[in-house]
């Protein structure tokens, strides 16, 4: 009934258009008149068969979106914070909400089903943004770069402990290479198109055609100084599209340039090679120690970056043998404290310096979901405080939320805290709030020191409790994938583990900082990421951690 009351005034206005005059024409006293009118009748029937065929597609496309997002909704929300831990899932609800519920929007305006539009149109609101959309595309980009992945393993979500494998289409992949464009990163363009066209090549049926995906593939190519291969696919394209303009002036412009190198190639005077000297056994035996012994040094001269990447998928500084036996797991109990005494925790050293220990079972189930369950309502974009100016902003290399709990909001807090203080041995009085932290799609922190260095004086001023002399890590979550705190200076890497923490002190005896603790969060490349930590500072640890008797202690 619905849709016939729709129809109606379609109906009657088509109808009355169409009517000729009675006044003027007099049908009904002509039969040879008359049979115009059927004709006209017979192109509106025609036309209501294309209305309700039109309709009726619509319908059948809304459906199986319907269908489709039902069957994908109902398994992320068994787990939801697995199915996002995905981050190809993660990216691809941003993408939905974003940009294709937006088209659905516009497929069925036309629809008077009030209900459903003006709820669509409200929850909009609400939906993510453009920058979410983009930020979570460059998460992905960010991923591939750190774990060295290639396009068609992300595309094909063959990723280390995934749950809910997801597949991108040509049209996902088109997304983040037009990205990457926008950013002028042209590797990332021509990786992505490339898989765009890999798919589409393959069968793929999409919206997205081969002659743009070649547009763009061949130009960043070209930006990349590859003119044979951009020359390649830019004829490619041009078999596809003969008339595509800009490839015809890019044919003529790249065969030129081509030509100009060959012609410079042949004018080079052609230098003649010196044979090789054979080396003496003697001789090959002291080159090979000293690339030994250059191995061992590469990973220290490294760019921090380089480091950081490669301490994150595993590699790098490993502890030689001798070293490693110095670290030991032990039952302790913090000089025999009154709580810990009858039932010591479980302490393992993760690294010698600096010294970095970590904590087994040391927060429980019951007490991490309390803790999500207070800081979820109040997660806010991480910021950093500026070196220069103070203010807290945020920061592309911080990607995560987070919100800080106190003791007086729930004894619960209140006991981790005493807790803490209990196994540190230091004041947690003049410690900061308990910070809680869940990281996103490819969530991380880039290198960073967690106290003030020499040229920023005035970083915890306004706190009036000096320099964080110490910090406590709680893991509230395991990682399927990526997401370790590593070290870059020292080659350190721990990996989270749900319900331990880590410790290791950010000064010296003397007050001078430790700058082998420098660290970072790695990416989540797979996985849910949440923590916890607590910074600890030097007010009120004068009789608990005294001083060193000498300045360069």
């Amino acid at each position: 009934m619905h849709f016939i009351r729709k129809l109606l005034p379609c109906w009657c206005f088509l109808l009355l258009s169409c009517r000729p005059s009675l006044s003027a024409h007099d049908f009904f006293t002509s039969i040879g008149q008359m049979t115009d009118l059927l004709f006209t009748e017979k192109d509106l029937v025609t036309s209501l068969k294309d209305y309700i065929q039109a309709e009726e597609d619509k319908l059948e496309r809304v459906k199986k979106w319907a269908d489709k997002l039902e069957s994908l909704t109902t398994t992320a929300t068994q787990d939801p914070e697995a199915f996002l831990g995905h981050p190809v899932n993660a990216f691809k609800l941003m993408k939905r909400l974003n940009t294709e519920w937006g088209d659905l929007e516009s497929l069925v305006l036309s629809d008077t089903t009030d209900g459903f539009i003006s709820n669509l149109t409200i929850q909009r609101r609400y939906f993510p943004t453009d920058d979410d959309q983009t930020g979570a595309a460059k998460a992905l980009l960010r991923l591939q770069d750190t774990y060295n992945l290639d396009a068609n393993t992300i595309s094909t979500g063959n990723l280390p402990g995934v749950k809910h494998k997801t597949l991108m289409t040509v049209e996902d992949c088109y997304e983040l290479g037009k990205i990457a464009y926008t950013d002028v990163d042209y590797y990332h363009t021509e990786l992505w198109m490339a898989q765009a066209l890999r798919q589409l090549d393959d069968g793929e049926e999409s919206t997205v055609d081969k002659v743009t995906v070649l547009d763009y593939l061949s130009y960043a190519i070209y930006q990349q100084g590859e003119l044979e291969r951009a020359l390649g696919y830019t004829k490619r394209l041009l078999e596809l599209d003969p008339e595509h303009q800009r490839a015809k002036g890019n044919v003529k412009y790249f065969e030129f340039q081509l030509e100009k190198q060959k012609k410079a190639k042949q004018e080079d005077t052609v230098v003649e090679k010196k044979p090789e000297k054979k080396q003496t056994p003697v001789k090959k035996t002291k080159e090979k120690k000293q690339k030994q012994k250059k191995d061992r040094n590469t990973f220290t001269l490294m760019p921090e970056k380089k480091k950081y990447e490669m301490l994150c998928r595993g590699e790098g500084i490993k502890m030689t043998p001798r070293r490693e036996s110095r670290l030991f797991c032990r039952y302790y109990d913090n000089n025999r404290n009154p709580f810990y005494l009858l039932g010591p925790v479980k302490q393992q050293d993760e690294w010698d310096s600096p010294y970095i220990v970590r904590f087994l079972n040391i927060i429980s189930d019951k007490e991490i979901e309390k803790v999500k369950e207070l800081a979820k309502p109040r997660l806010r974009r991480a910021t950093i405080s500026n070196p220069t100016t103070g203010v807290l902003e945020t920061a592309t290399y911080r990607i995560s939320k987070s919100a800080w709990l106190t003791g007086y909001e729930d004894p619960m807090i209140e006991r981790i805290n005493q807790r803490i203080e209990d196994l540190t041995g230091l004041e947690m009085d003049t410690a900061e709030e308990l910070q809680v932290a869940n990281y996103g799609v490819g969530g991380q922190y880039e290198p960073h020191f967690d106290f003030g260095r020499k040229d920023e004086p005035d970083a915890f001023k306004e706190l009036g409790t000096g320099n964080r002399i110490a910090t406590w890590l709680f893991y509230m979550s395991d990682v399927a994938a990526g997401g370790a705190t590593v070290f870059p200076d020292v080659g350190a890497s721990v990996t989270p583990q749900k319900g331990s923490a880590v410790f290791w002190y950010n000064l010296f005896p003397n007050g001078e900082g430790d700058y082998s603790t420098r660290h970072a969060a790695c990416p989540v490349l797979v996985g849910n990421k949440w923590v916890s930590n607590k910074w600890i500072h030097e007010r009120g640890q004068e009789w608990r951690r005294p001083c060193g008797l000498n300045e360069t202690d």
